[in-house]
């Protein structure tokens, strides 16, 4: 007799590490990172040359919009853990949707500056709020077998969207919408995704407050910040969280003089390399979710992540100056840099999991801070460290830091991580849940 067709496409979806109540909210993630990507590469030009912004103030207005992402980005967990996830996304995508609406229809369309300016770095905690709290929705419906290959399938979902295919949209839709009717499109694409997701995710048991008790919104988010005193570990998880992307973001400043001025691609070539090599990372974040639900999350994070990010930095710096503007060599080296990246992924199954499940947004709240932070700490050790004129030192400093990072890994212990949990089951139980 045949299986329903229901519970049969349950199994594939359990198969590929989909919970299948949560299916539409990678979709929607998926569409809705899209929507928010397309700005990523025309936007600055677009305030300067269209809006009449100059340089200085669209950058003050970018990095204010930073600033604002980092405050989503913490409070998407802390906010998660007293309103729930599901309130917490329908926060972020009503508030990306109406100022982003402000900001075409006020800002840009009547050239009314300061509405522009205050408009879009209200809009910063938007796509943390929809996003990251989904992500604490993962780790609370997401059975700990799977978790790892969940969360792979969020930065899958989160990377494809911001900026690679939203860029792609741009790309296509400005020649025939225009610069601001593309801009327009994206408010369409984001009220898509959040639709997608708010309406069809059918897990309502994790959908609501984490916290218990009848504390204040105050006296819950104070709870999410003391956690980081409370329970030393996930601090540990989440400056392992910081190691992981402040490199690459310091790497995107002196990439470009390296590679073009002192190496001798063409700024074309540098191009096409970054979009191939970061093409890469974002399959293989869904790769090493998989890897981490059978090789153990904290083993993934240290060898594949920390030690592998380590050499492929090294890779980067040293190859291309001995054997000159040699294209695939170049993309081959900085694809290992690039997918020892996504080796992180099983973090935020990990860091989590180190805590109790009321605790779980509280813990993602810090981790997620620490993912906003990255973006800030990176630059700062570039010009800290000399930059441009003393690349092979800061190159040495982020190897160094990637090896420290596996060394806090040693005491990110959790008995749900897959590698812990097998060690510590009685040998004939080891054997049958291998079979």
């Amino acid at each position: 007799m045949n299986q329903p067709p229901t519970r049969t496409s349950h199994k594939v979806l359990d198969k590929l590490g989909l919970p299948a109540p949560l299916l539409l909210g990678f979709v929607g993630i998926l569409i809705f990172m899209i929507g928010d990507g397309v700005e990523s590469n025309y936007l600055a030009p677009f305030l300067v040359n269209s809006q009449g912004f100059t340089e200085n103030a669209a950058t003050l207005t970018i990095s204010a919009y930073g600033i604002f992402v980092t405050l989503g980005s913490w409070l998407s967990g802390a906010l998660s853990n007293v309103f729930g996830p599901r309130k917490v996304m329908w926060i972020g995508a009503i508030n990306w949707v109406v100022f982003e609406a402000i900001f075409l229809g006020f800002g840009v369309h009547l050239g009314i500056q300061w509405i522009a300016v205050l408009a879009y770095v209200l809009r910063g905690i938007g796509y943390p709020f929809f996003a990251y709290a989904f992500l604490v929705w993962i780790n609370l419906a997401a059975p700990a077998k799977q978790r790892g290959t969940s969360v792979g399938w969020f930065w899958f979902a989160f990377g494809a969207g911001l900026p690679t295919l939203g860029s792609l949209v741009a790309s296509k839709t400005i020649p025939i919408l225009g610069e601001e009717g593309t801009l327009w499109l994206s408010v369409a694409l984001v009220a898509l995704g959040a639709a997608l997701a708010l309406f069809g995710i059918r897990d309502r048991t994790h959908a609501g407050p984490v916290a218990t008790g009848n504390g204040t919104v105050l006296q819950g988010m104070a709870q999410g910040l003391s956690i980081i005193w409370r329970e030393p570990k996930v601090t540990v998880g989440s400056v392992v969280r910081l190691i992981n992307t402040a490199p690459n973001f310091a790497l995107f400043i002196v990439a470009p003089i390296y590679f073009v001025e002192v190496i001798g691609f063409s700024q074309a070539q540098y191009l096409l390399i970054v979009t191939i090599v970061y093409t890469a990372n974002i399959f293989a974040n869904l790769f090493f979710g998989v890897i981490g639900d059978r090789f153990g999350w904290r083993n993934t994070v240290m060898w594949f992540g920390c030690v592998m990010s380590a050499i492929g930095l090294v890779l980067l710096y040293y190859v291309p100056l001995a054997v000159g503007p040699q294209f695939w060599i170049t993309v081959l080296c900085w694809s290992v840099f690039s997918i020892g990246l996504a080796g992180f992924v099983p973090l935020t199954a990990l860091v989590p999991a180190i805590v109790q499940p009321s605790e779980r947004a509280n813990a993602l709240a810090v981790y997620t801070l620490a993912a906003g932070l990255s973006s800030f700490v990176g630059p700062v050790l570039v010009g800290v460290l000399g930059g441009s004129q003393n690349l092979q030192a800061t190159i040495w400093v982020f190897a160094a830091i990637y090896i420290i990072g596996a060394l806090l890994c040693l005491t990110l212990k959790s008995t749900e991580d897959p590698g812990q949990a097998k060690k510590s089951l009685p040998a004939a139980q080891q054997h049958s849940a291998k079979a």
